[in-house]
């Protein structure tokens, strides 16, 4: 380690997915030199690229949590970025439907909660839910007329370009193998293809998958309380050829998701899942055999599904801070409050709605960054 050329940063964020963009991005509209380091050799080709690009309403989340505050206001702003940048994205609203007297009293309670959360929901019973949706199985559902959904990847070839326009960088081939603090600065260890040591006032740690890892082996930082995560993969199906739905379609939310639900994307096209796998390691593979289990739960509440038109598509995978019995779990934006290092910002447990929620995590990182 030690023959490697010392460079020196201001402000190193960690990871070069959408939120990782976003907070380089926020920062560098602030003042100071901004590099992103990824480990692979492009932007987004993580998480970024594996979720259902979704615009969340913010529905579901506990009274108070990170995630319903960042999740309502990151729809405001993140709208509200799209329209003035013209990127793609529809307000296709979404619909959650419910069978049965145990799923109606669950749809019952999500509405209750998304009041609480300031989400504004529509009850919708049998007779207009036969109008509106009249291949849908369904007693009750709920209508969200905020969901939508977004290019994901034009939204970050426009965080890039504004990243680069207020003087930030972005490195790919850059894995960080090893990191030190120490008082007010912060020593990354940068593999890949120029090897260097870099030195920089600020780092954020925004590596998804990889943020529990590295923080784990963060020398110097003994008050970083780093949590154990668990990985979820969740696999989507395609569906091809015509469909009848124009809006978003989920069941009521089964433990560690929301259920195998039916998005859609810009040119209309559905697709199903994500459904819930607890795994051990990394792996984004599909199993094509899966398609089966997909549609038995799909016909709960669309009947006609044609089960061989159901292809299978790709797979994310969420890090959650809680496993398969361990409930909700939140956000962790850890900064200087929370582990006494300065400039120093970790961020666990991002998943959804983290695409929905990137720029206003983008502006909590900030303000615990302070300066």
């Amino acid at each position: 380690m030690t023959d490697r050329e010392i460079l020196q940063t201001d402000t190193v964020v960690i990871g070069a997915g959408i939120v990782g963009l976003a907070v380089a991005r926020k920062l560098a509209m602030q003042g100071g030199e901004v590099l992103v380091l990824e480990a692979s050799g492009h932007f987004g080709e993580g998480l970024s690229s594996r979720n259902s690009e979704v615009i969340h309403a913010g529905i579901y989340y506990p009274d108070n949590s990170v995630k319903a505050r960042l999740c309502v206001r990151g729809r405001h702003l993140l709208y509200d970025f799209c329209r003035q940048r013209h990127i793609g994205h529809r307000k296709t609203g979404k619909w959650i439907v419910a069978r049965g007297q145990a799923q109606q009293d669950t749809l019952a309670n999500i509405g209750r909660q998304a009041g609480r959360n300031g989400v504004e929901l529509q009850r919708v019973t049998r007779k207009r839910l036969k109008e509106a949706l009249p291949g849908v199985a369904a007693e009750e559902a709920l209508y969200s007329p905020q969901t939508g959904i977004v290019d994901s990847h034009g939204v970050m070839v426009s965080l890039l370009g504004e990243l680069e326009d207020h003087g930030g960088q972005l490195v790919c081939h850059a894995p960080v193998e090893h990191a030190v603090s120490d008082g007010r600065q912060h020593r990354l260890w940068v593999g890949g293809q120029a090897p260097c040591e870099l030195v920089a006032r600020r780092v954020v740690n925004a590596a998804g998958l990889e943020a529990v890892p590295l923080a784990t082996h963060w020398h110097g930082a003994a008050g970083v309380v780093v949590p154990q995560q668990w990985l979820a993969r969740g696999v989507y199906f395609s569906y091809s050829g015509h469909h009848p739905f124009t809006s978003l379609i989920y069941p009521v939310p089964e433990p560690g998701g929301l259920g195998v639900h039916l998005t859609l994307d810009l040119a209309g096209q559905a697709r199903f899942g994500p459904d819930v796998e607890w795994i051990e390691s990394v792996d984004f593979s599909v199993d094509p055999g899966r398609a089966r289990v997909f549609a038995e739960g799909i016909r709960q509440w669309w009947p006609d599904l044609d089960e061989s038109r159901l292809q299978p598509a790709y797979a994310g995978i969420r890090p959650k801070l809680a496993g398969p019995d361990g409930g909700f779990a939140d956000f962790r934006i850890d900064g200087e409050q929370d582990h006494g290092i300065p400039g120093l910002v970790h961020l666990f447990g991002i998943e959804s709605p983290g695409l929905t929620a990137c720029l206003a995590i983008a502006d909590e990182v900030a303000e615990k960054l302070g300066d």
